[in-house]
Order: C-alpha cells, then sequence, then structure tokens
C-alpha cells in the first residue's frame, strides 16, 4: 500500500512541556506516554495504545473499567471529566490513597 506511513501506536510529536520518560503527554487530541525525555519543544514519541501505570489523583476512587481522564495542569489521570480529556479506562480498581491508576490506553482520539 503506497499512502501507508506507520501503524501509529507510537507517534512523534512536539513536547509541550519538557516531560520524562514514563510520563503523560497531551498535544491537541493526541494523548500517550512519553517513550523518552525531552525539553519543551523538542521532538518526542508517545505510545498510545496499552497498559501504563499512570500517576493519579491520590483521593480519586474508580471501578475496573471506569473511564478516565488526563488533567493536563495537574499532569494526573482524574475520574473528573469536566476540563480534561478523557484518555482510557482503569484495568483495576482504584481506591482513594493510591497516587497511580493502571490505565488502557486504546489510541482513539477523542
Amino acid at each position: 500500500m503506497k499512502n501507508f506511513t506507520q501503524a501509529g501506536d507510537v507517534v512523534p510529536v512536539t513536547a509541550p512541556y519538557a516531560v520524562t520518560s514514563g510520563q503523560g503527554v497531551k498535544v491537541g487530541s493526541l494523548f500517550g506516554i512519553a517513550t523518552n525525555s525531552a525539553a519543551q519543544g523538542a521532538q518526542v514519541e508517545i505510545k498510545r495504545k496499552g497498559v501504563f501505570d499512570i500517576p493519579a489523583v491520590t483521593a480519586d476512587t474508580a471501578a475496573q473499567g471506569a473511564k478516565v481522564y488526563w488533567d493536563d495542569t495537574a499532569r494526573k489521570i482524574t475520574t473528573t471529566a469536566t476540563n480534561n480529556t478523557l484518555v482510557g479506562a482503569v484495568t483495576a480498581d482504584k481506591s482513594g490513597s493510591v497516587s497511580t491508576a493502571s490505565v488502557l490506553l486504546d489510541g482513539v482520539i477523542r
């Protein structure tokens, strides 16, 4: 196929802020996990599909399968939809005393 350029589960983007490997990155409607560290304005590849343990709002609780959102100000996963971007669903229950969430990113642009 002549017009195929890549699978799309890892895509290069311009880092909107300094990022470290494993950190969530949101660029427009794209969200993924940085595969490497990068300075603001530098190229960074983000992985858009898979299950990742991502920093989350500690006070939030979520049952397995619940939708979760990216709070780009706090740079954490949250259960609060207002002003945040839907990025996936939790793969395991998250209690209100845990600072990370296991999240399935499915690569869908929302």
